[in-house]
């Protein structure tokens, strides 16, 4: 047993990219087929990994296309101004 901190991962599988965005696995695997996601394949067929930073990348860009999407009107809170 070693006190060294747990080295962080640098590529994940695609369920563990679907847990990390709480989304479906399925989501993930139509994110990379429209390259909106990167991923790899490796080794055999349907055998998939997504860097850990292209994580970080697709929420960063999903965030600026948001902060567009909201300046130029196209979206408006679900509940209203009141909603919490």
């Amino acid at each position: 047993m070693t006190d060294e901190p747990e080295k962080p991962r640098r590529f994940l599988t695609i369920e563990q990219a679907a847990d990390e965005l709480n989304v479906k696995t399925s989501l993930i695997r139509g994110l990379i087929k429209t390259g909106e996601l990167r991923g790899i394949q490796v080794g055999g067929r349907g055998v998939w990994r997504i860097g850990a930073n292209d994580i970080e990348d697709y929420i960063a860009e999903a965030y600026r296309r948001t902060a567009e999407r909201i300046a130029a009107g196209e979206l408006q809170d679900e509940g209203g101004a009141d909603a919490e």
